[in-house]
């Protein structure tokens, strides 16, 4: 394929309630919509994920753009493309930047699927039509508060709860939902926010049945939690250590982790993410599809991936409405039994909204032949 222009959309969505965790407060979510147009006028979106601030990863919406504009974008458009999968080779001359990365990788995998008249679904061997999915609950300012959130998205439908906890806010809100809702799938959140001094409260936490408990320690350690998972029942889960299929290995061989938080982000695409599917599934890991607040594009994406055989605990790709009052693409992704519908449309079966891109975001061409 040829690319013969490269825009985007600069989009800044206000949430529907701040969401707090263990780093920050969140009031807006901002991100990058690129368009990929090929030379028989077919476009491929993708999604720039990354934050504002370096807190959640190093990488910023901010450097990310400069990385695409001054390295990305010129080895894309001065090569020939016949799979996606060679981007990922394209740019491994550039270390790091996986959100940039993935960006203008995911377009071309729509691209790649549109070209070929097929869903990204299908290109990703999808297993089933309905996926199960789990909502993401911030810190809330008490227990009682919590219990009011919990309770509306259990009436909502969404089949696993995950929390957020920080250091004073953690066993009693945990104890408190557990005891509301003793059957729930629950799972734990902390962004790092502890460290093995913290023993005595994840020994705790050990005993309300959790599913999982995601990055209690630092982002790039893996010491600390193979000594923690070795004093807990309750399997580990590493979110922001995964940068690659290596970082799966090394968790995996020291027994730092019993499950993995697969953000295609995070990774630098759908090429290096399907690896830690195949890695995850051969050796029996926990593995769930995560989330970086996206827009319509994002999550159909996440949807069409994480329908794959290989995941195997519901992720966190909520309904539409759970974030945003508005999207800025022209579908809905509704609830329905606590599962949302895999787009089968062809590549990954949304169509941007004009309207709520103007209101929202700026546009921008990056690249023209």
């Amino acid at each position: 394929m040829n690319i013969t222009k490269i825009e985007s959309y600069h989009v800044r969505l206000p949430l529907v309630a701040p969401f707090k965790t263990s780093y920050g407060f969140l009031s807006h979510k901002a991100m990058d919509i690129l368009v990929v147009t090929d030379e028989l006028g077919n476009q491929g979106y993708g999604e720039l994920v990354a934050f504002e601030q370096p807190d959640y990863t190093e990488e910023t919406l901010e450097t990310a753009r400069l990385i695409l504009a001054n390295h990305l974008i010129p080895l894309l458009v001065q090569s020939q493309i016949t799979h996606p999968d060679d981007v990922t080779r394209l740019f491994s001359v550039i270390r790091g930047n996986w959100m940039a990365k993935s960006s203008l990788e995911t377009a071309i995998w729509d691209l790649y699927a549109k070209r070929h008249k097929k869903s990204l679904a299908e290109l990703f061997s999808s297993q089933t039509d309905k996926l199960s999915v789990g909502v993401s609950i911030g810190i809330q300012k008490s227990v009682q508060d919590l219990i009011e959130v919990v309770s509306r998205y259990v009436a909502e439908g969404y089949t696993r709860i995950k929390l957020k906890i920080a250091p004073n806010q953690d066993v009693d809100f945990v104890k408190a939902v557990r005891s509301h809702f003793p059957e729930m799938l629950l799972m734990v959140d902390a962004n790092s926010a502890y460290d093995l001094d913290s023993l005595t409260i994840f020994k705790e936490l050990d005993t309300y049945q959790l599913s999982m408990i995601e990055q209690p320690f630092g982002y790039s350690d893996f010491l600390e939690h193979a000594e923690l998972q070795k004093n807990i029942e309750t399997p580990i889960c590493l979110d922001e250590n995964i940068r690659s299929i290596e970082d799966v290995m090394l968790g995996h061989r020291l027994g730092s982790l019993g499950a993995v938080n697969l953000k295609i982000s995070r990774v630098g695409g759908v090429t290096q993410a399907q690896k830690i599917v195949e890695y995850c599934k051969n050796n029996g890991l926990g593995l769930w599809c995560g989330g970086m607040f996206e827009s319509g594009v994002g999550r159909a994406l996440n949807l069409a991936f994480a329908s794959q055989e290989g995941f195997n605990f519901p992720g966190d790709i909520s309904a539409s409405t759970r974030y945003f009052k508005e999207d800025i693409i022209n579908e809905i992704f509704e609830l329905e039994n606590g599962r949302l519908s895999v787009p089968r449309e062809t590549g990954l079966g949304v169509t941007l909204n004009k309207e709520m891109l103007e209101k929202y975001g700026h546009y921008h061409v990056m690249y023209v032949k």
